[in-house]
């Protein structure tokens, strides 16, 4: 598959982070790879922190989202399903390795380490001119019918 994970199976979604319709978002596209999600983001000057460098809270952000969709991808995969679960992030960890200069492009990777039942657990790292910048790990969960998020990629 080619296509982005969010404007194959999400195309209404408002998400900040992914949504294709939010108008104000970021607009990430994941991609499968192998077993790995890859996307390529390139940060604007409104999301600079401090100099050249990019903020915490956007590539929080664009790493959850991306954590998410490797976290879906993973899970319908192994679940032999058509379309992802909708998930939620249950508890997610970023370290910053080193300042994120926004005046070039970024490139995202994310994998599940494991899963188990409706929920994976997944790591990931943001790399700038092929040195990492930050990484992170997140436990994803597939949720019920009754959750809000349940129709969430519809």
């Amino acid at each position: 598959m080619t296509e982005n994970l969010q404007d194959r199976y999400a195309p209404n979604s408002v998400c900040f982070g992914c949504g294709p319709k939010n108008t104000a978002g970021l607009h990430l596209k994941s991609v499968p790879f192998g077993d790995s999600v890859l996307a390529s983001w390139t940060p604007r000057k409104e999301h600079v922190a401090f100099g050249k460098f990019g903020s915490g809270g956007i590539i929080s952000v664009l790493m959850d989202c991306h954590g998410n969709w490797a976290a879906t991808y993973a899970l319908m995969k192994s679940k032999g399903l058509e379309s992802p679960p909708g998930t939620v992030t249950a508890e997610y960890t970023v370290r910053f390795l080193k300042p994120s200069p926004i005046d070039r492009g970024w490139q995202l990777t994310a994998w599940a380490t494991k899963i188990e039942g409706d929920r994976a657990w997944v790591s990931g790292e943001l790399k700038v001119d092929g040195i990492v910048t930050a990484t992170m790990s997140g436990l994803f969960v597939a949720v019920k019918e009754s959750h809000p998020a349940f129709h969430r990629w519809q």
